[in-house]
């Protein structure tokens, strides 16, 4: 969780604190309140001082408890504030993949240019649907997610569309780690790979290949993708990262140009794929 995230749900807190302490009807203690609205006395606790993320029914119903229905909208537009940075796969995933897919999508169909970068998978906008399926399927078994795998990949294939339009640009590294990381079985690797050494070359996409042998200035860590110098999104675990502040995009800028350092291009990456697809022939 970042300090930004955490700062903000303390900030919530206080503002909920002050409500229960200015109620109309006379000051409410933590205990009093939490006896209103039939909650265990700790989560009024935890909620106050940022350690439990609240949810709009929660902030709902204290507006209510505390005779100030009408600050639930300010509550919620400070709550939608900070979660629309940090979205929780949790709450993102309860109703399944394909709405994130579509999310991500109008993400993309605003971008002019994209920066990318995957460490151990190929990239959602240059997978095949053999692959997509076999990501959503081992994400939906970690997240406890609906599986509505299907509609998912066809929303991530309809992306796909945006790598001909010659009004857009995709600068995008792959490690070669995600070039043979069984992830899938291994004929559904052998086609991603061929689907990606076919996109070597297309004008719309220069597709860098950081390999196992090549210096390195920084690690690699996980994936990032960068919109139009606007947006930054981070997946982790957890959650999904939105970051629009300028330090951040900048810093995840001078990463990529980092990593880019020590990528092949053109036939030296195709000379990779290459050797990650005879390597699935002899194991």
């Amino acid at each position: 969780m970042t300090t930004d995230y955490q700062q903000a749900r303390q900030a919530l807190g206080i503002r909920l604190r002050e409500l229960r302490l200015n109620a109309p009807a006379g000051r409410l203690t933590g205990t009093g309140l939490a006896a209103i609205l039939g909650w265990p006395q700790p989560k009024v606790s935890k909620l106050e001082n940022g350690r439990q993320t609240v949810t709009p029914d929660d902030l709902k119903a204290w507006a209510a408890a505390t005779g100030q229905p009408d600050a639930y909208p300010e509550l919620l537009a400070r709550l939608r504030g900070f979660e629309s940075h940090i979205r929780s796969w949790r709450r993102q995933l309860a109703a399944g993949h394909q709405s994130v897919q579509q999310d991500h999508a109008a993400q993309y169909e605003r971008s002019a240019l994209v920066h990318g970068f995957e460490s151990v998978t190929v990239p959602g906008i240059l997978q095949t649907a053999d692959y997509a399926r076999s990501i959503f399927t081992r994400y939906a078994e970690l997240q406890r997610s609906p599986r509505d795998t299907e509609a998912a990949v066809r929303a991530r294939l309809r992306r796909q569309e945006l790598l001909y339009d010659s009004a857009r640009r995709f600068d995008i590294l792959v490690g070669e780690a995600a070039l043979r990381s069984l992830i899938c079985p291994h004929a559904v690797l052998a086609a991603q790979l061929d689907r990606l050494a076919g996109l070597v070359g297309l004008d719309t996409v220069h597709l860098g290949v950081i390999p196992f042998a090549a210096s390195l200035k920084i690690p690699p860590t996980g994936g990032f993708w960068i919109h139009d110098e606007r947006l930054v999104t981070v997946e982790t675990w957890h959650a999904d990262l939105w970051l629009d502040d300028a330090d951040s995009i900048a810093l995840y800028l001078r990463t990529w140009n980092t990593l880019r350092e020590s990528a092949v291009y053109g036939g030296d990456a195709q000379r990779v794929i290459a050797g990650a697809r005879r390597a699935l022939n002899t194991a």
